[in-house]
């Protein structure tokens, strides 16, 4: 089988079967993903490698990647931004192109107006342990002309796992049989060893690299044997730090053939009385149309939100009615809803956010500050890097 011969569109019948499983099926270190896709696609090895590159190289797969829990890495938070109308497309563009611990970039818009309406970018932000994410932000603020921003960390997780093509033509109310589980954000700790190796490790595939031994030239960047790199990485598993093997689809932009995987992306708030937040967490998080779900603390510039997540679809009549079975599954599980609203994603641009005090102190040099002034005053620095 030749690359020539195979559909680069995410909507061909194999290559759907693919990417129903790669997408984020695959929860963990894999020592063989390809592998693993193939069987739970009921396709070769072979020609699953075949098709992720004829799919890599027409950018209908942005990037291939061993994703982390960076949230167990590093301070992170989601961030809504207040910029002047005449600023915010400069802001954007700086946050995508000039700050790598900016991950999402996103315009939203609201229905109607309302509570946090004005903060129309939101992004999402990432800094190394032991630097402090509020003086991050308000050195952003000063770059961009941003007025107020928000910083909205999360508190636990109920859902990650972006399967855009799995998703498709998913009926409201789809959930699974138990609820979602509240998973802790908790800081580990890595020595330089683990971080040379991690670093390795969650660095995206060209697609040249694809091949069924994935793993053995990553283990020879990091200088260690492959036995002791699966060894590692199986132990940052255990630590709550690995992610999963995954393809990114692009969200919105479109792809090849001119497709678009998704069109709208819908962030969904929720305000729970306070002490329910993980009953209702745990609700949210089981149904199946949720790619993230949080409890994150709003504030009141959002009306006390402490739910959050969100959902892609190609119909936004369609999504609203995801989130009106939601709503009314709250409801009959007896958590009440003091406040509900949606935040619909216009421009975006999505990047993995970096997390390497090495590279944190460079990027400080570059934007003209010292170092030790971003240091977290409650946190020690962490001195621990790639080699």
């Amino acid at each position: 089988m030749t690359a020539p011969t195979l559909s680069p569109l995410f909507d061909d019948p194999v290559n759907a079967r693919i990417l129903a499983v790669s997408e984020d099926r695959l929860q963990g270190f894999q020592a063989d993903p390809f592998g693993a896709i193939a069987d739970q696609a009921g396709l070769e090895p072979d020609e699953v490698m075949a098709r992720v590159r004829v799919m890599l190289e027409a950018g209908t797969i942005r990037r291939v990647r061993q994703t982390l829990l960076a949230t167990n890495l590093a301070q992170g938070a989601l961030v809504a931004w207040q910029v002047p109308a005449d600023r915010i497309d400069a802001a954007f563009a700086f946050m995508f192109e000039q700050d790598p611990f900016s991950g999402h970039v996103v315009l939203r818009s609201t229905d109607t107006a309302t509570a946090g309406a004005n903060y129309k970018l939101w992004t999402t932000v990432k800094v190394p342990q032991g630097f402090s994410l509020a003086k991050h932000c308000s050195l952003l603020a000063a770059k961009t002309g941003a007025e107020k921003f928000v910083l909205l960390p999360a508190k636990r997780l109920f859902a990650l796992g972006v399967g855009h093509t799995r998703r498709r033509g998913m009926p409201p109310g789809s959930r699974a049989a138990v609820p979602a589980e509240a998973v802790e954000v908790r800081l580990v700790s890595l020595t330089d060893h683990e971080w040379k190796i991690l670093t390795a490790l969650k660095r995206e595939f060209a697609p040249a690299e694809l091949c069924r031994a994935l793993w053995e030239a990553r283990a020879a960047e990091a200088g260690v044997s492959l036995e002791e790199f699966t060894a590692v990485a199986a132990d940052l598993q255990q630590r709550g730090v690995i992610g999963r093997f995954s393809t990114f689809l692009e969200h919105v932009k479109p792809v090849a053939g001119g497709q678009r995987v998704t069109r709208f992306n819908a962030l969904f708030h929720w305000s729970v009385p306070p002490g329910r937040e993980l009953d209702a967490g745990c609700e949210v998080g089981r149904h199946d149309i949720m790619t993230h779900a949080y409890w994150r603390e709003g504030g009141p510039e959002f009306h006390k939100v402490n739910i959050m997540g969100v959902a892609h679809g190609t119909d936004k009549p369609l999504l609203l009615e995801h989130k009106a079975a939601i709503d009314a599954h709250l409801e009959q599980a007896g958590i009440p809803i003091r406040y509900t609203n949606v935040f619909w994603g216009g421009r975006s641009e999505i990047k993995p956010s970096e997390i390497s005090p090495f590279i944190y102190r460079a990027w400080c040099e570059q934007m003209g500050v010292e170092t030790n002034e971003m240091r977290s005053p409650r946190q020690p620095v962490t001195d621990q890097e790639p080699a």
